[in-house]
């Protein structure tokens, strides 16, 4: 049996004002183009297909297309809700997405109550045990939250969501291939930094040891760089479809290739798709500028310039874009500079706004305050107080 397991789409993203879905929308076409190349099975599509709850319609044309024409493929498909969807929208339309062969679940479910989806293919029974994201208030009774510490409700948790992964087990069957589809994190996860920080982190770690070694392949969403996790069962991410952020900048994005039968472990391939607008982390120093400029002027995707400065400079976004319009992000890096201690104030007489500014811009800029920004702070500041007296 030959699977397709993909994650982590988020149609309808948008980075710095520019819609990444045209780039996703393309990424899925090489998917249903190497499905058919491949004689795929079923496609698994492990949480957050949208960026947020409610995506534009765009983004959903761009999904309910893709289906539709895995529909005419006749290949089935089997989704999960991950953090960024809504698990009450995946519910809602469950039965509409069925017309179309994808079996879609958006809250977690017992293995007797639609936590356990069975497919019939060409190639034999596939049994799929689907744990969407569980939110942590979900999962805790409303009692709970009044009388168990922060401690006792993390353990909670994870209780619990052990208790769901090895009661979905239990529909696994000897006949089938058996495979578990999660969008969670798992501890030793390496992350993008792209993912939403409170939902990869401390109560969202999960221990490897909870996921079911009866499983002959693990399908995990949630984290973005494409990546095997140690485990008794194989245990893979797939990664986002494109490169999300800056953080995966240079990346290779793409699907894992699944071959599997029953009662043996899988065999997985990472596939690349060609990223349509690659991000791109450029480096320079203020007198490389023009030349480094010059040498990104053509790149197809979108671009971050850090450039290195001693002071700041005025104009240099016009600059940077008057070369590179592509350039998304502009950001200045100044030397690092021994920062004042803070003063402790005794009363509020003491205060000085002035001396306060310069501190604060040292802080935050790295170098002391030139003298025309603190002529015009010490001008609006003077204004305020003629106003308040």
């Amino acid at each position: 049996m030959r699977l397709i397991h993909t994650s982590d789409w988020h149609l309808g993203r948008k980075l710095k004002g520019e819609d990444r879905t045209p780039e996703i929308a393309a990424a899925l076409d090489e998917i249903l183009k190497q499905a058919q190349n491949l004689n795929i099975d079923a496609v698994l599509v492990a949480g957050d297909i949208y960026d947020v709850p409610n995506p534009p319609a765009e983004a959903e044309q761009v999904a309910y297309n893709f289906f539709c024409k895995l529909k005419e493929a006749k290949i089935p498909a089997i989704i999960i809700a991950g953090n960024h969807d809504s698990a009450s929208r995946f519910d809602g339309i469950a039965q509409i997405l069925l017309y179309l062969g994808v079996k879609a679940l958006g809250r977690p479910q017992k293995a007797n109550k639609g936590g356990v989806i069975n497919l019939d293919t060409p190639s034999g029974k596939l049994c799929v045990a689907a744990m969407p994201f569980a939110s942590e208030r979900r999962l805790l009774k409303y009692e709970d939250l009044w009388t168990k510490d922060d401690l006792q409700q993390r353990n909670h948790y994870k209780v619990s969501v052990q208790k769901f992964l090895a009661g979905l087990a239990t529909g696994f069957k000897d006949d089938s291939v058996n495979i578990l589809m999660a969008h969670m994190t798992i501890e030793g996860a390496k992350r993008a930094y792209s993912e939403v920080d409170y939902y990869t982190r401390d109560n969202y770690i999960l221990s490897g040891q909870m996921l079911p070694t009866t499983a002959q392949y693990i399908a995990l969403g949630h984290i973005h760089k494409p990546q095997q996790v140690p485990n008794a069962a194989p245990t893979y991410y797939s990664g986002s479809l494109i490169q999300v952020d800056f953080g995966e900048a240079g990346e290779d994005k793409g699907f894992n290739l699944v071959e599997v039968e029953p009662g043996r472990p899988a065999k997985v391939e990472f596939k690349s798709i060609p990223c349509q607008k690659p991000l791109k982390v450029i480096r320079c120093k203020e007198a490389d500028l023009e030349e480094t400029l010059e040498e990104n002027r053509e790149h197809p995707g979108f671009l971050k310039v850090v450039v290195e400065l001693n002071t700041p400079k005025i104009g240099l976004a016009e600059m940077v874009r008057k070369v590179c319009k592509q350039a998304l992000i502009i950001e200045p890096k100044y030397p690092k500079v021994e920062q004042e201690k803070r003063v402790e104030f005794q009363d509020g007489s003491q205060f000085d706004a002035v001396e306060e500014f310069q501190r604060y811009y040292l802080q935050r800029q790295g170098i002391t305050t030139p003298a025309a920004v603190l002529a015009v702070f010490e001008q609006l500041h003077q204004e305020m107080s003629d106003a308040i007296a």
